[in-house]
């Protein structure tokens, strides 16, 4: 008995001794004395503050808001922004109920901006224009957009970078200063229905009203090209070897894919251009001899009797 005694006297010492090492107060800042366990408790909240706004965000996006018919761009920014002010109520929360003085911590938050400010210019540039992004909305997920040589939809904004995929299924990372500071087309920012121009060739010998025709028929049975606005075709130019014609498209289902609209109005114009035959023309040159006689004497060609 006496052996079980002792056993559990030496556990008890282990164990204080081990408090006594995280209740430790090795240093103080800004008028609170720190140890390892406050560090671990400090911790442990910012990352419930961080887990907790995040699923808070996700259910108003996806739960809440989605109930009032809201566009996915606008769900998207508002739960971005509540995630932001969640985040700096939070952590003026934990902040201050451990006790830190904040007036105590202005030259630290001092020295740390002018750290920012020649070491993490980017960061903090992209950042702003990322809040920027946010209240203006210029771009809002599921927009349509082209900036520089990145042509894609955007599936996601966030406080650094903007991910826009494009349609080979490739996610391109753009930092937010690029929409800020460059030019952007944003194919779907007012309104989702587009307009695209295909060119159309066919010989001169063909009948414009008749050629009109073919293609208004090829439109009109394309489940893609909206009916109102209506299609329509213009009669463009008159080219070295052919009469040019443009396809003016309008189209919602294949905003993100015009390559693929295109190309199924083209199978459709072939097939019907070989139905009715009419001719698609190809670059030819007419070559014009005029009559003469061509006198070379046997000397100037090097040639003796």
């Amino acid at each position: 008995m006496e052996q079980i005694t002792s056993f559990w006297d030496q556990i008890k010492d282990v164990v204080v001794e081990v408090l006594g090492i995280f209740t430790y107060e090795f240093t103080e800042l800004a008028g609170v004395s720190i140890s390892i366990w406050s560090i671990f408790q400090f911790f442990t909240f910012v990352i419930l503050l961080f887990y907790l706004s995040n699923k808070f965000t996700k259910l108003l996006v996806n739960r809440i808001l989605v109930r009032y018919n809201l566009d996915i761009g606008v769900r998207q920014s508002i739960g971005t922004i509540t995630r932001y002010i969640l985040i700096v109520l939070g952590m003026y929360v934990i902040i201050t109920a451990a006790g830190i003085n904040l007036n105590a911590l202005t030259v630290l938050f001092g020295a740390l901006g002018v750290g920012i400010g020649f070491g993490l210019q980017n960061i903090v540039n992209n950042f702003i224009s990322g809040l920027i992004i946010l209240f203006e909305r210029p771009i809002k997920v599921g927009d349509r957009i082209e900036v520089g040589d990145v042509n894609g939809d955007v599936v996601d904004i966030s406080a650094r970078s903007t991910t826009v995929v494009t349609n080979d299924n490739i996610s391109i990372i753009v930092p937010n200063s690029e929409f800020i500071s460059s030019k952007v087309t944003n194919w779907s920012h007012n309104d989702r229905r587009i307009r695209f121009r295909f060119p159309v060739g066919v010989a001169y010998k063909e009948d414009p009203e008749r050629v009109r025709k073919v293609l208004m028929e090829v439109m009109n049975e394309n489940e893609g090209v909206l009916k109102n606005p209506p299609p329509d075709v213009w009669f463009d130019d008159f080219g070295d070897s052919y009469l040019n014609f443009h396809l003016m498209v309008w189209t919602i289902k294949y905003v993100q894919r015009p390559n693929l609209l295109k190309s199924q109005l083209y199978y459709a114009i072939f097939a019907k251009f070989k139905q009715h035959n009419i001719e698609i023309p190809f670059p030819q040159r007419d070559l014009h001899l005029k009559d003469g006689e061509l006198n070379v004497s046997k000397k100037e060609n090097g040639l003796a009797n």
